[in-house]
């Protein structure tokens, strides 16, 4: 499943390739990936078709497009957007920009036809943004959007509206949102008297991290998955947030962690981070940390929460109160 930096690198290609342009029209291939949208196909494309798009908003791995319909009965000119185009990529959806005469994907589910437009240098921008998945897991939907409980901006964006689809609403911030707390995270972690690694997990608590990042994190912080959180101090919070946020940065400029030929940016070329892992899928290769010390100590998969784990037993030493 894509993690976060994965679906950031979709938002900022689909903030360059899709803000500002109108949806001309609307082809739903496949109606099961219109499931989420319970009013069906045509309140769909009754919708969507003339929106315009103001911006690509993230929050976690929610990716949501604020629409904008100045002649429709939702909003006018001088009020807020007040609908969100969202796009759940589930375990194998891809947003992909090409042109409308390019051949149609095997799995694609939804086609929607944009205006016309040019990049910075005057080169015509592909008018097709299509929705492609295999599994199915995903879909997109139309719902309303609603005032963030904090009055902050919704999530990542290029605006600051403090409007957030009510189906990303539970979602905490993650460390790339800057409206993130890490204070306010401390304390919230302390309270939940849990592990570790069960709370970066926690998407209610902080958002965005899934198992791969979470190890590589504890790998960089030198932090045990087993820690008790309760027991941890404010500069211990500060260097997992810290080392978080670098790991999802680096997977970033790379373009994100792909394992998985279905996942692709929104132009279709993969993430290459996976290469430079420091922990996860490593088990029995060398812990390259302590083999820059002249230490040889092999990395370790245990199973955690019918999942694996990956560290280092030397650099991430089991805590003796250790929470599972």
């Amino acid at each position: 499943m894509p993690e976060l930096p994965e679906v950031e690198v979709v938002r900022r290609g689909l903030a360059r390739w899709v803000t500002g342009r109108t949806v001309e029209d609307v082809d739903v291939l496949d109606v099961r990936s219109l499931r989420r949208h319970v009013d069906g196909v045509e309140d769909f494309r009754g919708n969507v078709t003339g929106a315009r798009v103001t911006d690509v908003v993230r929050r976690g791995k929610f990716l949501w497009m604020i629409l904008e319909d100045p002649g429709g009965p939702r909003s006018t000119p001088s009020t807020a957007p007040s609908t969100a185009l969202m796009a759940h990529l589930g375990m194998s959806g891809q947003l992909l920009i090409e042109e409308p005469d390019a051949p149609l994907e095997k799995h694609l589910k939804v086609r929607l036809r944009l205006s016309a437009a040019t990049d910075a240098d005057g080169t015509p921008l592909p008018a097709d943004l299509r929705f492609v998945d295999q599994r199915i897991f995903g879909g997109m939907f139309v719902t309303d959007l609603e005032p963030t409980p904090d009055g902050r901006p919704g999530g990542l964006g290029g605006g600051s509206l403090p409007l957030i689809p009510r189906q990303a609403a539970h979602i905490a911030r993650d460390p790339l949102d800057p409206a993130f707390s890490a204070e306010s995270f401390h304390r919230r972690l302390r309270e939940r008297k849990t592990s570790l690694k069960r709370a970066l997990l926690d998407q209610g608590l902080i958002s965005g991290i899934g198992n791969i990042y979470a190890d590589e994190a504890l790998w960089a912080a030198r932090l045990h998955y087993a820690r008790p959180t309760d027991t941890l101090r404010r500069p211990d919070t500060l260097r997992i947030v810290e080392a978080v946020t670098t790991v999802m940065q680096r997977a970033l400029e790379a373009g994100g962690t792909s394992f998985d030929s279905l996942y692709v940016n929104v132009n279709g070329a993969s993430g290459y981070f996976a290469r430079d892992l420091e922990a996860y899928g490593r088990a029995g290769q060398p812990c390259r940390r302590c083999a820059s010390a002249g230490r040889t100590t092999l990395l370790r998969r245990e199973a955690f929460m019918n999942r694996s784990s990956f560290l280092c037993p030397f650099c991430q030493p089991r805590p003796r109160n250790a929470r599972s």
